[in-house]
């Protein structure tokens, strides 16, 4: 893989290591950069030996949390749904450059699209085992947005979005599938409240940056079509106090560990 070459003349371009060095992703250089959640958010998908597996990663952008889970699971397919053609696009060169075309393909087409437009992208609804997302966190109208639309619209959706996320992701998983988001832990009850009527047995992974520290971030995923309780997980911590990664964390984004849910099915 020739890095260098890579973004030669795009400067607007940065190549970025994931996995320790297993996965080399193009990203652009200003504006929304994929990195820790979408790992974290890879790593909480159950990826059991030979098993077949397909996953379908909401918003992916330029392919970060998809291509991380191809790289750890070899028997998963994965698409890669990205509304922004330029992210779609750079998501394509990542599949091709990580030769994981016979696994992964890209669709571009917007949350909640019609069936029929879908099926126009063989995308048929219930057929995922696992639908991942990692949407936008801030509010669009809760501040500031960037001045430059592809980064707003990577940082920033309206707050009754993540109730559609909710619902297209429940369109597109199987019966007994499941479904995981990362988001700010404090989103959890708006969380909550659009997974709750479409998924059950529902763990909540609170993420740490440091032991003693209030979690920044949230883990949540759910069983379709299950009853089951709601879980609280044993949190999860990310950093040392001298702000290098706790020897769990390090497995994980170094060495493409599962999280503790995902051991747990």
């Amino acid at each position: 893989m020739a890095v260098a070459a890579a973004t030669q003349n795009r400067p607007e371009l940065t190549d970025d290591a994931f996995l320790g060095g297993a996965l080399h992703l193009l990203q652009l250089r200003s504006g929304y950069r994929a990195g820790l959640d979408a790992v974290m958010l890879a790593a909480a998908v159950p990826a059991d030996g030979n098993c077949p597996l397909r996953v379908l990663d909401v918003g992916a952008g330029v392919g970060t949390a998809g291509l991380c889970l191809a790289r750890r699971a070899p028997f998963a397919e994965v698409v890669l749904l990205e509304k922004e053609p330029q992210l779609a696009a750079l998501a394509a060169e990542n599949v091709r450059r990580n030769d994981l075309a016979d696994r992964v393909r890209v669709v571009t087409a917007i949350v909640g699209a019609a069936t029929s437009d879908l099926r126009a992208l063989a995308l048929i609804e219930e057929s995922f085992e696992h639908v991942i997302a990692n949407p936008p966190f801030h509010d669009t109208d809760a501040g500031t947005l960037a001045s430059d639309a592809l980064k707003a619209g990577a940082h920033a959706m309206p707050d009754g979005d993540l109730e559609s996320w909710a619902r297209f992701m429940a369109r597109m998983a199987a019966p007994g599938g499941k479904a995981s988001i990362v988001h700010k832990a404090d989103a959890l009850p708006r969380l909550l409240a659009a997974l709750a009527p479409r998924f059950g047995s529902l763990k909540i992974l609170p993420l740490h940056p440091r032991q003693g520290a209030p979690a920044h971030r949230v883990l949540v995923q759910g069983l379709k079509g299950s009853r089951g309780p709601l879980q609280i997980l044993p949190g999860f911590v990310l950093h040392e106090e001298d702000g290098a990664f706790t020897p769990a964390a390090q497995e994980i984004l170094r060495a493409g560990a599962p999280l503790p849910m995902s051991a747990a099915g």
